[in-house]
Parts: C-alpha cells; sequence; structure tokens
C-alpha cells in the first residue's frame, strides 16, 4: 500500500525531470561549444570563402558562362582549371570534383562537391558505413569515404605529380563540402602516407573540410589536426551527427522526432564511453567554429570564428534548431566567413598594425598552433584514448611527420619504453646490489 501510495511522487519527480530535460536542450545553442576556444586571425581564416567559392564552381557545368555566381564571382580564372571530372568520369565512386592551379595563391587545389539529393551513387558511398570495417593506421575511418577517397587518389596521384614537380614551391590544397568534405579529409591521409608518390612535403599539404560528417576516430582527428582543417557554420547538424547516417535519411519525414531521440541518446552516454569507443567517428582535424547566433535574439549577428584542437567536446550535441540544415549550405558559409574575414581585415586596418609586427604575429600564431596541437596529443593520451600517443619531444610537428607511420608507431613506442623501463631498472639495482662469489645478489656496503 506505501508502494502504491508512493507512486504519484515517482511520476511528478520523473514528469519535472523530463521537462527539466527538454528546457535544458531547448536553451542549448551551438555557441556553448566554442565559448572557450580562442578566437581565428585573418591569416589563418583568410583561404576559406575563397575556397568555398571554388567548391561552388564545381557545380557550374559551363565555368564561362556561370548560372549560381556569388556575389562578385567566383574569382577564378577558367584557364587555370586543370581537369574537371562529373559523374559519368567517376563512375558513381565519388561526387563531381576539380582540380585548379591557383597561381595568384600559390596553391595546387583539389576541391570535391557535396551530396547531391537526386543522386543514389552519393548515398551508397555515404551509407557504406558499418560499424568497424575501416581501419587506418591504428584508427577507424568511415569506409565508404575511404573508398572514394582511395579512388580518387589512385585517378589523379600522376597528374598531382607532375604538377607538384612543376610548382615545387606551391601548397597542395585538398577541399570539399559535406561529402565532399569527408572524402578530402581521407584523401589528405593517403596523400601523407603516400608523399613519396607525390614528391612533397608534409608542410605543404594542407585540408579544408567545410561542413565535415563525422569521418575518423578520435586519435586520427587528433593526429592530423596539424594538417586537416574543419569548418562549421554554427547549428549544422552534419559534424553532429553521431548515429548512422542510414538512420538519418530514413528518419527526414519526421526529423523533429529523430533530433529528440538523438539528444536523448547522448544525454544518456557517458562521456568516458564516448572518448574510450575505439570506432566512435568524430569531426576531422581542427575545428574552425563561426557563431553568427545568440540565444534569444532574432536575426544574425556579426560572425566571430573560433578555433581550437579538441580533444573532449568535438561537437557532442545535436543543436534542437531550425537552421540545422540551413547551416550545412555552402551559401551560408561562403557568405559568412567571407563577411568574418571583412571584419578582421578591418578590425587589422583599424589597428594599423606595421608590417614587421604581422609577420611576429604570423610567426608566432605558427608556434600556438604547434603548441595547441601537441597539447591535444598529451590530453588525448592522459584521457585513454585508444591508439592515442604522445608526440616526440624533438623537433616541430611539421619536422617529425606525426602519424606517418601510425600502424607501427604504437608498437614501436611501446617496446621502446618497455626497453627504457628495463635499462633504468637495471641501472637502480646495480646501484644497490652487488653479486656474491656464490652468484648471489647482496646489498653494496657503504664506504666509511
Amino acid at each position: 500500500m506505501s508502494f502504491i501510495c508512493g507512486l504519484p511522487i515517482l511520476e511528478c519527480v520523473y514528469c519535472l525531470a523530463c521537462a527539466r530535460w527538454v528546457w535544458k536542450k531547448c536553451l542549448y545553442t551551438a555557441g556553448y561549444e566554442s565559448e572557450n576556444w580562442g578566437l581565428a586571425t585573418a591569416q589563418e581564416f583568410e583561404p576559406v570563402p575563397r575556397i568555398c567559392r571554388l567548391i561552388l564552381a564545381v557545380y557550374e557545368e559551363d565555368i564561362r558562362n556561370p548560372q549560381w555566381a556569388p556575389e562578385g564571382g567566383y574569382g577564378i580564372n577558367p584557364d587555370w582549371i586543370v581537369l574537371r571530372k562529373a559523374y559519368g568520369d567517376n563512375q558513381g565512386h565519388v561526387t563531381p570534383y576539380m582540380i585548379y592551379l591557383d597561381h595568384d595563391h600559390a596553391e595546387i587545389i583539389l576541391a570535391v562537391s557535396g551530396l547531391n539529393l537526386a543522386k543514389e551513387s552519393d548515398y551508397l558511398v555515404l551509407l557504406d558505413n558499418k560499424l568497424g570495417r575501416a581501419e587506418f593506421h591504428g584508427g577507424y575511418v568511415h569506409n565508404g569515404l575511404l573508398k572514394a577517397a582511395g579512388w580518387v587518389f589512385d585517378a589523379e596521384c600522376e597528374v598531382l605529380k607532375e604538377l607538384v614537380a612543376q610548382n615545387p614551391s606551391y601548397m597542395l590544397i585538398f577541399t570539399g563540402h559535406s561529402l565532399g568534405a569527408g572524402v578530402v579529409a581521407l584523401l589528405t591521409m593517403l596523400a601523407l602516407h603516400n608523399r613519396d608518390k607525390l614528391g612533397i612535403q608534409r608542410n605543404k599539404i594542407r585540408c579544408f573540410a567545410i561542413a565535415p560528417p563525422r569521418c575518423m576516430s578520435l586519435n586520427l582527428a587528433v593526429r592530423y589536426a596539424d594538417v586537416i582543417n574543419s569548418v562549421v557554420l554554427q547549428d549544422d547538424f552534419l559534424p553532429r551527427t553521431t548515429t548512422a547516417l542510414e538512420d538519418v535519411f530514413k528518419s527526414l519525414l519526421c526529423w523533429p522526432c529523430f533530433l529528440c531521440l538523438m539528444c536523448l541518446k547522448d544525454t544518456c552516454t557517458l562521456e568516458e564511453t564516448k572518448l574510450r569507443d575505439p570506432r566512435r567517428l568524430y569531426a576531422p582535424g581542427r575545428l574552425y567554429h563561426i557563431v553568427e547566433r545568440k540565444p534569444f535574439r532574432i536575426g544574425r549577428f556579426p560572425p566571430v570564428v573560433r578555433t581550437a584542437v579538441p580533444v573532449d567536446g568535438r561537437f557532442e550535441h545535436i543543436v534542437l534548431s531550425c537552421n540545422a540544415t540551413s547551416d550545412h549550405a555552402i551559401i551560408w558559409i561562403e557568405r559568412e566567413s567571407q563577411w568574418a574575414i571583412n571584419l578582421m581585415r578591418e578590425r587589422d586596418e583599424h589597428m594599423e598594425i606595421p608590417a614587421e609586427q604581422r609577420m611576429e604575429r604570423h610567426e608566432s600564431l605558427a608556434r600556438e598552433h604547434s603548441e595547441e596541437y601537441h597539447a591535444a596529443l598529451q590530453r588525448a593520451v592522459a584521457l585513454d584514448i585508444p591508439q592515442a600517443y604522445s608526440p616526440s619531444s624533438y623537433g616541430t610537428f611539421h619536422e617529425m611527420d606525426v602519424g606517418e607511420d601510425s600502424g607501427t608507431s604504437s608498437t614501436k613506442d611501446s617496446s621502446l619504453s618497455n626497453e627504457k623501463r628495463t635499462q633504468s631498472w637495471n641501472a637502480f639495482v646495480g646501484r644497490l646490489f652487488d653479486v656474491d662469489d656464490s652468484g648471489h645478489m647482496v646489498f653494496k656496503k657503504t664506504s666509511s
């Protein structure tokens, strides 16, 4: 009887708890995720709007007579386009892409377009992600995206090698949006592990993944943060979608219900469980978060770009927002990133920073990124992330090629550490003990 009398109280407590959870989720905004990150500078963020326009140009059938050019045009020279491949050329392996030789900025750019909702082949690539199928040098990656990246690398390796040989001082840039962002992130990793085929140094390779899917395990996402950069606009759903993408597309008819179920699942999963799951995928590399809306405010505010190499808190929570899908659009990302870079430049011009100090700031920024990258690697080890290891104490991250041989690095590191432990223990024993005539160990006699 006493138990039955207590049921109404339990029901009230349960209802209050559910109401509190819903209230906190509705108040949660994407700005909270990056509020403790540092601010990006104009120098490091400058390529983003320009690269977004280049990705938009991939969608054009005739680049000399564009139909969907943004304000100010694409800003590219059609004569510098090395090659373009459409769906018919790619045989359904990957979305259309383009190789562009940018002489103005000394860059060789391979740009991959995003998901086409009308193409079944794109869905097959995105949904080919059975858990644990694709291992990559000590971590896990998205299986379908890895196949697509491998196809592009095999198809264009000789072209890229020739362009690198003809322009040895140029940077090799891989970039893409949405599905294409996941492809170029894994393509960058393939290029880093096959630099001898391209004839290029590691510090000449960069990647800009615009609104990427979660495509690699946490240890890989942190390990390649010195090369791969991910750009996310405010509430974008795709970098936060931890559930299988097949379930996402099946639930498009009831999108709000699906978001609520995902939020409930993330709430009930412990943070330690997420971090120690070696097959859980994350957004790749260094993260740039464009924040341009505030809670309880109407309209868009001047965008602020924050950046970091986080280990925990890499867009782990779905944001219940009406802009979750619109923030994924490459057009909006291009507009907001261009607005953000204009504000950064105006601020720099207003401060009237001399050229010498700008150069010093550029060098200090490189050091800060290097230190932040090393700190992220060390934090991954401290949090017991599977297959994570500390960086070498010698050289910079550009010189030491972190992760280039990651498939065997963990074995080498463990053997070296065991060898060091053995040596230190033998030295310790040698200082305390002697071996007598009978072969037994005895304490050393101290001299008077």
